[in-house]
């Protein structure tokens, strides 16, 4: 009968002991999208909300001629971009990118400071699915628009403040959490300041893009 009584107290003890450590699990368990930096859509937003940057721009101007056969033959041009961005989410960021255009054709040359806000979006796999512990390649694409203050030379222009417009694409190498490097396509269109020498001539250029950026 003590021997019934002891075989039932032990497994009684069993139970409980089994039990606590299951409650005990549940207690230590935190929900994924509750730790640092987390598994939603603003896991590394929350940690890198802001970055600043710049891009070096190798310019090709496009040749214009207008309906009178009057042409301008574009020439190609280096410029410089400083970005200033904020992620709104891992996957959208809107960035402030002050660009010195310089755009050449036969007899015109236009320096512009263009200011561009951008809505880009990062093919940010791993912060959706989680599917790789890291992604290092990040294809984006976007969207810009902004205004340009113009000064010509070998012409004369109507409008010195112009509307301007961009589409790009690129791929983003993230080398840590902190640094990453930009290489990408940009096309850019300026609306036409009304040149007196040709007529309608919107300035634009394809622009092959290399840059870095540096997460705060």
């Amino acid at each position: 009968m003590k021997i019934k009584l002891l075989i039932s107290a032990l497994c009684l003890i069993a139970t409980s002991a089994n039990a606590e450590i299951t409650y005990r699990v549940r207690q230590i368990t935190t929900p994924v999208n509750e730790l640092p930096g987390g598994n939603d859509r603003e896991a590394l937003a929350r940690v890198h909300r802001f970055y600043v940057g710049g891009m070096y721009d190798f310019s090709m101007w496009q040749s214009y001629t207008d309906k009178n056969d009057v042409r301008v033959g574009g020439k190609n041009t280096s410029s410089f971009d400083i970005i200033a961005g904020i992620r709104i989410y891992d996957t959208f960021r809107l960035e402030a990118d002050y660009t010195r255009t310089k755009a050449k054709f036969e007899g015109i040359s236009l320096t512009g400071n263009t200011l561009f806000l951008n809505a880009l979006v990062d093919a940010r796999i791993d912060s959706m699915y989680r599917l790789f512990h890291s992604q290092h390649l990040i294809p984006y694409v976007g969207a810009g628009i902004g205004l340009s203050g113009n000064k010509v030379d070998g012409a004369k222009i109507d409008d010195k403040i112009s509307p301007a417009a961009a589409v790009m694409a690129g791929l983003g190498i993230e080398l840590g959490e902190y640094f990453a490097i930009d290489a990408g396509y940009r096309y850019m269109y300026m609306f036409t300041p009304k040149f007196d020498v040709i007529k309608n001539f919107a300035p634009t250029a394809h622009q092959f893009r290399i840059g870095a950026r540096i997460n705060f």
